[in-house]
């Protein structure tokens, strides 16, 4: 494997790719450390160090951007506005028939759909950035921090207008440098910049649970925890490659005097055919009632009981819910994503069938059948591993710091496997040779 990544350095123009997204990546990691004018810095790191790795409601959004998010820099709000204007564009798709028509017209449809994004990931990147603003200006940002109130000194509306606009800038300069690592570097831009910024928070996360620990100074919870992550890696490469494959067969079909068709190939339907989505979309809804909770104002009974209920991550009633919405966002997101009717018409089309099963409704009924079986396991897998997290700090007390969750592990494995794959057909094409002989 090591002679492998050393041929691909040997490959002028592989090598010029690597190194191409090696530097944007660098761009990247400097501009989650440069601040935002308006900023008291002092006060904002004296708050990191309070906060001692408990993140809150902002936990998810902070992973997404590097730990840019608690720290207010340029690219404080990361990925995720496009992440969640993409996912929204891809709902809508099933929607709205226009849309829906876009994608079907090939590279110039994709093209219009993806400028559809950028626009949305801007409003987005408004919105969340007045947002973090209004909320880094109350103090609520780092919960109790003694010097929350401080962290915006200056209240005019020139500063918030300035602040707000720094990062939708950043947010758009971040959606550029991945479009850049797509079109001139190796792998898809944004999930590369995605694997960065959460492989970024590992090494402070697993530190802080050395420094934490009491057992031979730390060292047998840091290796605990690192034995874990290698278990739930293996584990999450394991359910991620595995696929339900349904043989395809074509007839012969007589142009002239050739003949073409009679092949014989398959339908991979994966096991965990929503990837990591669900994941995202339950903990977007359960971050909702908690944020609004936390800026409404008195001391309702609502608002408590969602306080003691739905803000602890270790509670039995957040953990559950968390489960649920997950397997149901699973079966969700595999419905809108994969159309059983729409395969049966391709199939029958182009003359392919399954065997022992007829061409049409028969077919998508079958598909949907198997998409649904395979689908219990992989929903249940999705949310056994989500509440890893949560169970490593009641089981052996992390503090909010332990690195191998269920969302930051199957989006680095994923977007890990992804990688390799395309680095190594590249070097398949020269040298007919991978990274595994």
């Amino acid at each position: 494997m090591l002679t492998a990544f050393a041929r691909a350095f040997k490959t002028p123009d592989l090598r010029k790719k690597l190194l191409f997204t090696l530097g944007i990546i660098v761009v990247y990691r400097v501009g989650t450390h440069i601040p935002i004018p308006g900023v008291d810095y002092t006060s904002v790191q004296q708050c990191v160090k309070e906060a001692s790795g408990n993140q809150g409601l902002f936990g998810m959004i902070n992973m997404f951007s590097g730990g840019a998010l608690l720290q207010i820099t340029i690219f404080a709000l990361g990925i995720m506005p496009y992440i969640t204007a993409s996912i929204i564009l891809q709902l809508l798709t099933v929607v709205i028939p226009r849309l829906e028509a876009l994608k079907k017209e090939g590279q110039a449809g994709t093209a219009k759909i993806t400028q559809y994004t950028r626009y949305l990931t801007v409003a987005l990147a408004i919105l969340q950035g007045t947002g973090l603003v209004a909320t880094a200006r109350s103090g609520a940002l780092f919960g109790q921090c003694s010097v929350g109130s401080q962290i915006v000194p200056d209240r005019s509306i020139f500063t918030t207008i300035t602040m707000v606009i720094c990062m939708t800038a950043g947010t758009a300069v971040v959606m550029w440098l991945g479009e850049l690592i797509t079109d001139r570097g190796i792998g898809n831009g944004m999930s590369i910049l995605m694997f960065i910024s959460i492989a970024a928070t590992f090494p402070s996360a697993l530190w802080a649970i050395k420094k934490q620990g009491t057992l031979a100074g730390g060292w047998i919870e840091f290796g605990t925890v690192i034995l874990v992550g290698l278990v739930m890696v293996g584990l999450v490469v394991f359910v991620e490659q595995a696929q339900r494959r349904i043989p395809v067969q074509y007839a012969k079909r007589m142009i002239g005097r050739r003949s073409y068709g009679g092949t014989s190939t398959y339908i991979p339907l994966k096991v965990n055919q929503a990837g990591v989505i669900p994941v995202i979309f339950a903990s977007s809804l359960l971050y909702i009632p908690a944020l609004v909770a936390q800026f409404s104002g008195g001391n309702s009974s609502w608002k408590v009981w969602i306080n003691d209920n739905l803000t602890k991550g270790d509670h039995p009633i957040y953990l559950v819910s968390y489960f649920l919405l997950i397997v149901f966002f699973a079966f969700f997101y595999v419905a809108i994503s994969f159309n059983p009717e729409e395969v049966a018409d391709n199939m029958k089309k182009y003359g392919g069938f399954i065997p022992g099963i007829r061409a049409g409704r028969p077919t998508a009924e079958y598909l949907s059948y198997v998409l649904n079986r395979i689908t219990w396991p992989g929903s249940l897998y999705l949310g056994l591993i989500a509440l890893v997290p949560t169970m490593a700090l009641v089981g052996f007390g992390a503090s909010g710091n332990f690195p191998f969750g269920g969302t930051s592990i199957l989006i680095i494995v994923g977007v890990g496997l992804e990688t390799v794959k395309q680095i190594e057909s590249q070097l398949q094409q020269r040298n007919y040779e991978g990274f595994l002989r």
